[in-house]
């Protein structure tokens, strides 16, 4: 495990500390998940803070018979994992022809994943998914770029391949009252459905953790056939 680290709840630059701490797994063959450790409170700023805001990312109809929620960071590498080799068929078998409406829940485990997340969410919903494929896809390239300033950057150059300008993408890694808001959004989450992982997923209301995507779409079947 690596060392365990406090996620900042400023956008640009690491200020108070949430109240959520997380380890990173090491990446070794046999870790199949990113595990979350909690300090055991919450922080002022982020019991305060307004999350009326904050926006549910979804995909699919509303009237799909499967729900999925799924857990994830953008700077957890089973994340990006699964975003390639189970949501892109989950998408195109399932959630595309009606059959599963899924939500992608944000989980920040460092102030990068975090940034990452407001660059995702700067075009608004109707490129979120889109923008998410970038960052989970070149993941292990900006997380890498180098101090804080230079993945910054890469993460503004991410969000100009979605056509977002400098100063509106700017403005959305500056906004400190959306940081916070996004921090006890996810800390009100992952309390309620005792996230304790990444990838996470709730499936009608049940706790999974990773699993493949065969493993995934027997249990949708299995649901469907219902």
């Amino acid at each position: 495990m690596n060392r365990i680290i406090p996620i900042a709840i400023v956008a640009v630059i690491a200020a108070a500390g949430a109240g959520f701490w997380f380890s990173q797994s090491n990446g070794e063959a046999h870790a199949e998940q990113t595990q979350i450790q909690s300090s055991g409170s919450s922080s002022d700023d982020a019991a305060m803070a307004d999350t009326s805001g904050v926006i549910e990312m979804v995909m699919g109809s509303d009237d799909a018979p499967v729900t999925i929620i799924e857990y994830a960071s953008f700077t957890c590498p089973h994340c990006a994992t699964f975003h390639e080799g189970v949501l892109k068929p989950l998408k195109a078998d399932y959630v595309e022809t009606g059959k599963v409406k899924f939500i992608f829940r944000d989980v920040y485990f460092d102030r990068f994943g975090l940034w990452a997340s407001m660059v995702a969410r700067c075009a608004g919903p109707e490129k979120f998914f889109g923008m998410a494929d970038l960052l989970m896809k070149g993941q292990s390239e900006w997380t890498r770029a180098g101090d804080p300033v230079a993945i910054a950057g890469e993460l503004r150059k991410v969000g100009r391949l979605a056509g977002i300008e400098d100063e509106k993408l700017q403005a959305c890694m500056q906004d400190e009252d959306k940081a916070k808001s996004l921090v006890a959004w996810y800390e009100k989450n992952v309390a309620k459905d005792d996230i304790s992982g990444t990838p996470s997923l709730i499936i009608d209301g049940e706790k999974h953790s990773n699993m493949s995507y065969a493993d995934l779409k027997k249990l949708i079947d299995d649901k469907l056939a219902q």
